[in-house]
């Protein structure tokens, strides 16, 4: 199963894309599956905030998971190398995700 660690190693990335990586715009039959995985100790977690920007542009947006790190569906507007700001229960982290283009 494909993952990345965030840098500071408090968070995971599982990505549910074992053949197809996530895509931007997401496919119509395949989800963008991410299930976060917090090395903190275990909640009750506030909800996971990330701060997506486009590497390379000025294209920025923001998804939350509103139970905080765990399963997730995270679409993001183009394709290329995302940089995710992640922020939740007083804990951050900062990782890399490719999406491909449809």
């Amino acid at each position: 199963m494909p993952y990345v660690m965030g840098d500071r190693g408090n968070i995971v990335a599982i990505l549910w894309a074992d053949r197809n990586p996530l895509h931007a715009p997401p496919l119509a039959k395949v989800n963008n599956k991410i299930l976060w995985v917090s090395k903190v100790v275990p909640g009750p977690f506030t909800p996971l905030h990330i701060r997506a920007a486009l590497d390379g542009t000025n294209q920025t947006v923001t998804r939350e998971v509103a139970g905080g790190p765990g399963p997730s569906i995270i679409d993001l507007p183009a394709a290329g190398c995302w940089s995710l700001n992640l922020s939740w229960s007083g804990h951050q982290d900062l990782l890399s995700l490719r999406y491909a283009p449809s």
